[in-house]
């Protein structure tokens, strides 16, 4: 019997790996090929295409629709034809797409924006593993855009390289001209065959061809690449580009602060780079939305600053890495005695920061950060006898983090991500471990991600150590899909030194299946609808918290080309809330029952002069002796006036009545805690606008005015131990609590004008002001509220930076040149000597 099931078990094993061979050389045969060549004379980056070695080059072709029609053939008045070629310095692309040029749609927009345009797309994947591409974009306005791509995490547009593109609309469609320095792609030379791919998007029917055709049932966009033969001889040049910059801030026309500093880039190895910010200067950081916050986890904002947003994938891995970490709110906060105030907010300043990333021929992703922040210090000052004193909040910081990622299969990974966080002195120090996994079928069917993760923090009362896990298993393939998953943490699991998790203690199960199409109907291009169900339990003790399930749909009709969806979320019976009494000493919980939240969108064709995106929600609690509901809605109208101007005003509304939630703490209250019931009310009201003078100069505008106002009922509830409430006979005054009513409103603008002078050089003017105002006035309506906001102070801040980019390499070849100038001129002086001397 053991002879016989080890037998099958062989048999069985033997026919899937002989499936696998044979779906590999399946893979093999589909694939495209083109043939590149070198070229003596390079080609004028003009978009006229009547240079030499366009007129023989090899063509790439008959291009395949992917969305929303897969597998349609692009038609004769709209075929694509690519050329490329190379030469010591790059590779050259020739693209010509056939198309009637009046309905070509080419708004302008700024780099990376890809606004109302058709687009044409180059995919370069030197390591020929379907994991790791390189993205061009070229728009018929001339715009660039450019990314780094893999399966886990999407398309980085933060990235940007420096390379040179040039448009031009003829009577019968349009052309892009493109060359493509090595100097901003990572290759080994021994690799003679790249993964390529072609994109072509026609945005006035949303439809998107692509040179190898993609099934998109399944597996990632990379593992239907084609490929590209024909390199020899090529190296990888000295990756040495330097940014110096300079930059100037008037604040409130303070004297100017002027600021002196260089970024760097530069190629370790031809897969290694290291991204360096020497004097770090992120003084045009646009303002943070703020809002106000009533829950019991941190408000956070994504990070603005181009260093910590550029080439971050690698570290991205396991969810470890939240930048705004860096260089953030200090780690301590300060106990004030009766009398003292901090007289203004610390800022913890960057010193200087580094990344090395890159990955091997062999599927090894390496990466490495590091960061240097320096003491910070508040100034306290006692209002009653005039004194003031310092207090340190962050000492001399550093950050770091160490990724070892391994990809194989070409459509799975598995990582080691570490990171750590040492502060000098008695501050506490942190570090958290990470496996992540990725894995795929061959067949790009199933798929099961996880993650396994330790935190230990090095406290006063010594080390804390915390564990978490993720697993997540998924049919990847088909119209109908399905997933399953389980997340845990334990009670001492805190990555927030360095990372993001808003809570722990908890061990929750959930169930996911969904629907979509993948051809169009008669009325529909894309539809898809998703449900949901979720368990929630408390890690410890072992307990119930919440459960709830939900439907969501989305499509796009055919015709109009309007997205639409809703989704409507119901939280069955009792919920414990273990958060928002803020006790998690005791684990007190708050209880809750029956909720349901409700959502639907509109949302225009924004290829039409005028298009409008809507939506309304709204949710109830069917809870006996409660009466809460809440309502919100909100539209944005957007106008494009012309290809480079286009205005949108964006206008929102909520209201919630009868909301419960934590209000207020006492300790003369023998430390009960105080909730309270409330009304709500926001207005959020702002404005966008660009206006594009060419691909190279922009004027953009954005405002933003939100105000909230929280009024609460005059009685107060006090938490009870079996997570009800009971309310109080004596009101907040009474009870000699301070008032938790809230008229908050805050006012930004941000104007900039961008100037690219130069490849990778900008000059860049920004105006930034900022008003903002809370107080108690919970009464007060929307006019006098913003009355009150616009006679506070106000900030203003003037920036102007100048960048300029330096190739290395570029600068060398100019010497080399010249040398080699030097001795065909010497030679040539020689040759006329020794001939004279004949003579």
């Amino acid at each position: 019997m053991n002879f016989r099931l080890i037998f099958i078990i062989f048999l069985l094993s033997s026919i899937s790996a002989y499936a696998q061979v044979i779906d590999s050389i399946q893979d093999f045969l589909n694939k495209k090929q083109l043939q590149i060549e070198r070229t003596s004379l390079s080609p004028k980056i003009d978009g006229i295409l009547d240079d030499t070695i366009w007129q023989n080059a090899d063509i790439a072709t008959d291009f395949t629709q992917f969305r929303p029609d897969m597998g349609k053939t692009a038609t004769e008045d709209i075929k694509t034809v690519v050329k490329m070629a190379y030469d010591d310095t790059g590779i050259y692309v020739a693209a010509y797409m056939y198309d009637n040029p009046e309905l070509i749609l080419k708004q302008f927009a700024s780099r990376d924006n890809f606004g109302q345009a058709d687009f044409f797309l180059v995919v370069l994947n030197p390591n020929n593993d379907a994991q790791n591409d390189t993205e061009f974009f070229v728009f018929p306005s001339g715009t660039q855009a450019d990314a780094v791509a893999n399966p886990s995490n999407g398309e980085d547009f933060g990235w940007n390289a420096v390379w040179d593109s040039a448009v031009q609309i003829n009577d019968d469609g349009w052309v892009v001209e493109m060359k493509i320095p090595y100097r901003a792609l990572r290759f080994s030379p021994d690799i003679e065959t790249w993964g390529l791919q072609f994109h072509r998007r026609i945005k006035r029917d949303n439809s998107q061809y692509t040179w190898n055709p993609i099934d998109n049932t399944k597996g990632n966009s990379g593992l239907y690449h084609g490929e590209l033969n024909g390199f020899k001889d090529i190296e990888p040049p000295v990756r040495l580009n330097l940014y110096p910059f300079a930059s100037t801030v008037f604040n409130n026309m303070d004297k100017p602060d002027f600021n002196l500093g260089m970024d760097v880039k530069y190629g370790i190895t031809e897969n290694m780079t290291l991204d360096a910010t020497l004097i770090p200067d992120f003084s045009q950081t646009g303002f943070d939305n703020l809002s106000l916050n009533l829950g019991p986890f941190e408000q956070t904002f994504s990070d603005q600053r181009q260093f910590f947003t550029e080439g971050v994938d690698l570290f991205s891995k396991g969810n470890l890495f939240f930048s705004r970490r860096v260089g953030g709110r200090p780690s301590r906060d300060v106990d004030l005695d009766e009398n003292e105030e901090i007289t203004e907010d610390p800022e913890v300043k960057v010193l200087n920061a580094l990344k090395i990333s890159g990955r091997t021929k062999k599927g090894l992703g390496i990466g490495f950060f590091n960061a240097i922040t320096q003491k910070t210090d508040v100034k306290i000052h006692n209002t009653e006898t005039g004194t003031y004193r310092k207090e340190t909040v962050e000492p001399f910081s550093n950050y770091n983090i160490l990724v070892l990622d391994q990809q194989f299969n070409g459509n799975s990974s598995l990582a080691v991500v570490n990171t750590n966080v040492t502060r000098e002195g008695h501050f506490r120090d942190a570090n958290v471990t990470a496996l992540v996994a990725n894995i795929f079928n061959k067949r790009n069917t199933y798929n099961i991600q996880g993650d396994l993760k330790m935190s230990n923090r090095n406290l006063d009362t010594g080390i804390e150590t915390g564990l978490s896990s993720f697993l997540y298993i998924r049919k990847a393939h088909g119209k109908f899909r399905y997933s399953f998953d389980h997340s845990f943490a334990n009670e001492n699991y805190d990555i927030n030194d360095l990372g993001l998790n808003y809570r722990n203690n908890f061990n929750s199960f959930g169930v996911d299946v969904s629907y979509r199409i993948f051809e169009p109907t008669e009325k529909l291009n894309n539809f898809s609808i998703n449900a949901w169900y979720n368990y929630n339990r408390l890690y410890k003790p072992s307990t119930f918290t919440a459960q709830n399930a939900g439907v969501s749909i989305y499509g796009k009709t055919k015709k109009e080309l309007m997205d639409f969806g809703g989704n409507i979320n119901y939280q069955m019976g009792k919920q414990f809330d273990y958060f928002e009494p803020r006790d998690f000493e005791n684990k007190r919980f708050f209880i809750y029952e029956d909720r349901v939240n409700a959502n639907v969108w509109i949302s225009t064709n924004y290829n039409n002069t005028f298009a409008l995106d809507t939506n309304i929600g709204g949710a109830l609690l069917f809870e006996d002796g409660r009466d809460n509901s809440q309502l919100w809605f909100g539209f944005t109208p957007r106008i494009q006036l012309s290809d480079k101007f286009l205005i949108s005003y964006n206008f929102y509304f909520e209201n919630e009545l009868k909301d419960r939630g934590y209000a207020n703490d006492s300790n003369d209250l023998d430390d009960e805690i105080i909730f309270g019931q409330r009304d709500q009310k926001t207005i959020v009201n702002s404005v966008s606008a660009g206006y594009n003078f060419n691909p190279f100069n922009s004027l953009n505008l954005t405002f933003r005015n939100y105000w909230t106002t929280v009024n609460y009922e005059d009685n107060p509830y006090f938490l009870q131990e079996n997570g009800r409430l009971t309310k109080s006979t004596d009101t907040f005054d009474e009870l000699a609590l301070d008032s938790s009513d809230v008229n908050f409103s805050t006012w930004n603008v941000d104007l900039s004008y961008s100037c690219q002078f130069a490849p990778g050089s900008f000059l860049t003017v920004l105006y930034r002001n900022q008003l903002f105002n809370s107080n108690s006035m919970a009464d007060e309506d929307f006019f006098n509220s913003l009355d009150t906001l616009l006679n506070q102070d106000m900030q203003h801040i003037l920036s102007i930076r100048l960048q300029y980019f330096i190739d290395f390499g570029g600068i060398r070849s100019i010497f080399k040149k010249k040398n080699k100038n030097i001795e065909k001129l010497s030679r040539l002086s020689a040759n006329m000597k020794q001939n004279s001397q004949l003579l």
